[in-house]
């Protein structure tokens, strides 16, 4: 029988909550300050490597900008986390930004014109 959470589904929580703690209070780079969230993260199966989907409220550039800040900080990231956390190896850490709320109001917009009957182009 397979169990309930799976240990990558424990450690995702994990790295989503010491993540989001660390934006808050440590990482001090300029182009990562303002509202940038953890929407979700997925870890391989092997532990070796762990995807962060972060949302940033801004433009595409500011976007773009947060994603270089993380990128430049990923060491930063990594070692602090191995200090915080009971884990044999640290995760190597990806930074993609997450479109989902873009595409659900892209999806919104679309339903309400088709409601109003009218139809518009994306």
């Amino acid at each position: 029988m397979p169990h309930m959470f799976p240990r990558s589904r424990r450690i995702e929580d994990l790295l989503r909550k010491e993540m989001a703690d660390m934006l808050l209070v440590e990482i001090k780079d300029p182009r990562i300050q303002g509202l940038v969230t953890i929407m979700q993260v997925k870890v391989s199966e092997d532990l070796c490597h762990a995807r962060f989907f972060v949302s940033v409220l801004g433009s595409e550039s500011e976007g773009k900008s947060v994603l270089e800040g993380l990128n430049k900080a990923k060491g930063f990231i990594r070692r602090t986390l191995g200090h915080r956390l009971d884990l044999r190896r640290i995760p190597e850490l990806h930074f993609q930004l997450d479109r989902s709320l873009d595409d659900q109001e892209k999806i919104e917009r679309l339903l309400a014109s088709v409601k109003d009957g009218q139809q518009t182009e994306s």
